[in-house]
């Protein structure tokens, strides 16, 4: 957990120290400007605003990754209860000294110095979050780049179309017209966010017209879903698609069947289970990546489940008009 801390603030223990002992003299010196105060009352109003700040870090810096929701105000609660046993220690340390009749300054300053404190931690940890999704954002990139020149799709594809060659098939110069297809829109979409599905469901088609020229009959693709004013994360069907593929038989004996149709609220991309033997453990790579932009987006995650039967994944709608 003090990893875990240290990595999300950076703040070493000899800096926190070293504020809480500034802190206590800070919040000391209207006491400092009387001109008739003695050292050793300077000393215990440093004591208490430092040992408190001291206080307020730690819990803080504990509690605040943990879970940062109405922490603030269980931090004031309880620092009253910290404050007031501070004060009580001290006056009896030094009995001259009224503390109890000043109990109201010392919570003031109590207000001060953990309204500071928290919003310090507090601004820290959003930079924090703030990094760690971009570091997701361009981890999901760099995936998706690997997806988009996958070498294995590159090498079938090449091999198909010397087949195709070899064979004087007529739709040989068709196959490389949407090979290069492809490719060119791989490039022209790779930095956005968000296209629109009608282009996404034309890539998806060239990407399924390259797929179908090598197993045929053994793939098959239905299309049910209204592209009217709806957005999408470029090339996630596709890699729903080449997931699909990846991990179940596709052949003129056991064809795969893929479906894509929507709801009111998502898109569904569903096949038919026939996986492969022997199957290792999946890492969900393409899954995790479609995820993880989708989160970026603010718009959800998707969902994926199985039956006995179907493979299913939906994402969540998305629509260009944002009153919609």
């Amino acid at each position: 957990m003090q990893q875990k801390i240290k990595q999300i603030f950076g703040i070493s223990h000899p800096l926190i120290w070293l504020s809480a002992l500034c802190i206590g003299i800070l919040a000391s010196i209207p006491k400092f400007l009387r001109l008739h105060i003695a050292t050793w009352e300077m000393l215990i109003d440093v004591s208490v605003a430092g040992t408190y700040s001291l206080f307020v870090w730690y819990y803080n810096l504990y509690f605040l990754p943990r879970n940062h929701q109405y922490r603030f105000a269980k931090s004031l609660a309880l620092g009253i209860v910290v404050m007031t046993i501070l004060v009580l220690i001290h006056q009896l340390i030094f009995p001259h000294y009224n503390m109890p009749s000043m109990m109201l300054m010392f919570h003031f300053r109590g207000l001060i110095i953990n309204f500071t404190i928290y919003l310090f931690l507090f601004l820290l940890y959003q930079q924090y979050q703030n990094r760690q999704i971009n570091m997701e954002l361009l981890e999901a990139q760099f995936d998706l780049l690997k997806q988009q020149v996958n070498p294995h799709f590159i090498f079938n594809s090449l091999n198909t179309l010397k087949s195709m060659v070899d064979l004087q098939d007529k739709h040989a110069s068709e196959f490389i017209v949407m090979l290069s297809e492809f490719y060119r829109a791989s490039l022209d979409k790779k930095q956005a966010a968000l296209i629109p599905l009608a282009t996404e469901l034309q890539t998806l088609h060239t990407y399924i017209y390259l797929l179908q020229a090598r197993f045929e009959d053994g793939l098959k693709l239905e299309i049910d879903v209204p592209v009217e004013g709806l957005l999408i994360p470029p090339f996630t069907l596709q890699m729903l698609v080449e997931n699909c593929i990846k991990h179940n038989i596709v052949s003129l004996d056991e064809p795969l069947h893929i479906r894509v149709y929507s709801t009111a609220t998502h898109i569904i991309v569903e096949n038919n289970l026939q996986l492969k033997r022997p199957s290792g453990p999946s890492t969900h790579t393409g899954l995790n990546n479609i995820n993880k932009r989708y989160q970026h987006l603010g718009k959800g995650n998707i969902d994926s489940s199985s039956t006995t039967t179907h493979f299913i994944v939906k994402l969540p709608l998305i629509y260009a008009d944002i009153d919609h």
